[in-house]
Order: C-alpha cells, then sequence, then structure tokens
C-alpha cells in the first residue's frame, strides 16, 4: 500500500499571497532567514495581510542557510512563549525546514531530536498549522514532509521525514522568486532537475509520482537558463516555481537517491550549497545507476532526447555550474581536506535514509569511488 499526500490548499500565480487573509486565527509566527523577504517587502506584505484579518503575528527570523538543531530548539521556545495558531515559514528552504523543526518543539517541547533522526514522529497540528511560502524555485520544502537539518558538532546534514511537516497551505508566488540573483536561481534550478530524476529513478516511483517528475524535468531544460540569463522573464520564473513544486510533490511522495545522500553529507562538511552539489554529481550518478534502472531510458523517450547525464552536464555549464567539485568557483574544497574526510563522508552517505530508495544497489565503497569521480571529473565506469 502507498500513499500520496500533498498540502490541502496549492495556491500559485502572482499576488497569492493575497489568500493569507482568509485564514482563521489569533496569533501567527512568522520564520524567515536573512533580510532579503524584508529588503524586498514580501515580509511586510504577508505582515500587513495578517494583521488587516485580525492576527498578532510575532517575528522569528535569521535562520542560517544549514538550520541548526539548537536554533530549531530556540524556535520552538520562542513559539511555546507566543501560542501561535498559525506557523507561517516564508523565504528559501533553510527557513521553511527550520520552521517545520520548530513546530516539533512548539508542539512538543524538548521531543529528543535524535528520535526524529530516526523518524520517530510526535504528532503535530495539536496547536498550529503551517503556511509555507518559498522565495526560491527549488527546494520544494513548501510541497513535501522532509526537513533538513543541521547537526554543527557531526557535521551532518540530517533528512527528518515526518508526514505531518506536509504544510496545510503552499502558497506560490513568483514575484518572490524574481529577486533571486542569476547563481542562487542556477543552483536552485538544478535542485528542482535533481528532484525530479531522482524521483523518477526511485524504487518507489509510481503512477501517480512519475507524471509529475517528468513534467518537471521537461519545464527546467525549458526555463531555467531563461531564468537565470533575465530575472523578470516572469514566464520562466513561473514556470521554474511551477516546477519547484511539481518535483516536490513527487519526490516527497517516493523519496530521492543518493544523488542527496552525497549532497547532504558534503554540504554538512564543506557547506557547499545544496543545489550546487546536486547538480555536480547527478549526472555521475544517472551514469551509475541506469547500469541497473530503466527509468533514465523512459524520461529520454517521453522527451526525446537522446542522454538525459548529458542534458544536465550541458545545463550546468549553460548556468554557470561547473562539472565537478574541484574546479568549483563557488566553493572551493582543496584536494587534501577532501580526501582527509573522504572515508567518513562515503559511510555516512550510505546511511543517509535517501539510499534506502536508489534504484541501484549500493556501498560505502561504491560511494567512494562515485564521489572521487565527481571531484575530479572522471567517468563513471564500474
Amino acid at each position: 500500500m502507498a500513499t500520496f499526500s500533498v498540502p490541502n490548499k496549492i495556491v500559485h500565480g502572482e499576488n497569492s499571497l493575497e489568500v493569507l487573509s482568509s485564514l482563521k486565527g489569533k496569533r501567527a509566527t512568522l520564520v524567515t532567514g536573512g533580510s532579503s523577504m524584508k529588503r524586498f517587502g514580501f515580509l511586510d506584505e504577508v505582515t500587513k495581510i495578517l494583521e488587516d484579518a485580525g492576527f498578532e503575528t510575532q517575528l522569528i527570523d535569521g535562520v542560517n542557510p544549514d538550520p541548526t538543531v539548537e536554533e530549531c530548539l530556540l524556535g520552538g521556545k520562542k513559539m511555546e512563549e507566543f501560542g501561535p495558531d498559525w506557523i507561517i515559514a516564508i523565504g528559501g528552504g533553510s527557513a521553511m525546514d527550520a520552521a517545520k523543526a520548530m513546530w516539533v518543539f512548539y508542539e512538543h517541547p524538548n521531543y529528543d531530536f535524535e528520535k526524529l533522526v530516526s523518524f520517530d514522529n510526535p504528532p503535530l497540528r495539536q496547536k498550529a498549522r503551517m503556511v509555507c511560502i518559498p522565495s526560491t524555485s527549488g527546494t520544494a520544502s513548501e510541497i513535501t514532509a522532509f526537513s533538513v537539518i543541521t547537526d554543527p558538532v557531526k557535521q551532518i546534514k540530517y533528512p527528518l521525514v515526518h508526514p505531518d511537516f506536509v504544510p496545510d497551505i503552499a502558497i506560490i508566488d513568483p514575484r518572490l522568486p524574481q529577486k533571486m540573483p542569476p547563481l542562487i536561481t542556477a543552483q536552485t534550478g538544478m535542485d528542482v532537475m535533481t528532484h525530479a530524476i531522482e524521483a523518477i529513478a526511485s524504487t518507489a516511483a509510481d503512477d501517480y509520482t512519475t507524471p509529475l517528475a517528468v513534467k518537471a524535468v521537461e519545464l527546467v531544460l525549458k526555463y531555467l537558463e531563461r531564468a537565470v540569463k533575465d530575472g523578470d522573464d516572469m514566464e520562466a520564473r513561473t514556470k521554474m516555481h511551477d516546477a519547484s513544486t511539481l518535483a516536490g510533490m513527487a519526490f516527497s511522495n517516493c523519496s530521492l537517491g543518493i544523488v542527496h545522500s552525497m549532497a547532504h553529507k558534503i554540504g554538512g562538511i564543506f557547506h557547499l550549497t545544496h543545489g550546487e552539489a546536486n547538480a555536480i554529481m547527478l549526472p555521475y550518478i544517472i551514469d551509475y545507476n541506469r547500469k541497473e534502472s530503466d527509468s533514465y531510458d523512459m524520461l529520454e523517450d517521453t522527451l526525446r532526447i537522446d542522454d538525459i547525464a548529458e542534458e544536465v552536464r550541458k545545463l550546468n555549464e549553460a548556468v554557470g555550474l561547473t562539472l565537478n567539485i574541484k574546479d568549483g568557483k563557488n566553493t572551493v574544497i582543496e584536494e587534501d581536506k577532501f580526501l582527509e574526510v573522504l572515508d567518513t563522508m562515503s559511510a555516512n552517505a550510505f546511511a543517509d535514509a535517501c539510499t534506502l530508495t536508489n534504484p541501484r544497489k549500493t556501498s560505502p565503497e561504491d560511494i567512494k569511488k562515485i564521489y572521487t569521480a565527481a571531484y575530479y571529473g572522471e567517468k563513471i565506469d564500474f
């Protein structure tokens, strides 16, 4: 038996923030990251809509790009003091992921984080419901049961999975990602591509998830380069925002694969941006996985392309991302530092939850070989 779960309401299109005026309640906590949502006026817009609807609001801002266990515990305590009916996350994936974990610690103060890591999840919606409003077209946290939280002591990013994390309302307003600079547009866009392709190849993929993921790949191939080159191209922005949500609907219900397992671990140590880590490693892992999966053949036949791994490489180059880790200009990872943690990183990636649905059975040894190939830009031939 399989389940398919998405937010009760998905509101999309320009000015869809207005749906917040229909919420019923007394208090709302806003969770956001850096200053961009404030700088571009969206935080003020959301606050005004809520206050006009009779809400008292609380702001938790400054969420780290890699939200930590400690800041999520602190956010939960702040919520406990305020008592919100609604938790509204606005911003990138980090803000939405953090808000989900804060929600747990609000409804279940001092809950053991290790239980969340092992998917021992307490029930939510005892005190509050959730709205997610993404500012990037990438993580799809506004639609998923996932949250990625970092333990800086262990230097590990943990993918948490809780069916109650699926928000009550997702608001997909393309005005927000319009403000993304080209590099972030590229990185988050390739995160969408990775979500979609891994969902297609997942061992848990089915007739509900695959059509959504295939459409997302089609949209990224057609619109990502346009969105990177011209941030004011609203058709491209809208299509990429929709692609992100479609891919999220797919992978939230069928999970992912070792691209994400490996991106989580290299990101946890070196802070390599998640979307860029995915972009670099995706074609290597397609080549590795396709020896035991015909999902990529299906995708190529459907979209009438010859080689999806090669299309990913071409798109990476077109949007300014490197084809291997060593040449990365946005995050420099020195060879000696990489080799020093390679064995530990490979073992941790193998233990990641996303490994479970990878289409090819793997091992820490194989993952080490893939990391090495992706670092130096070598061909996968095993």
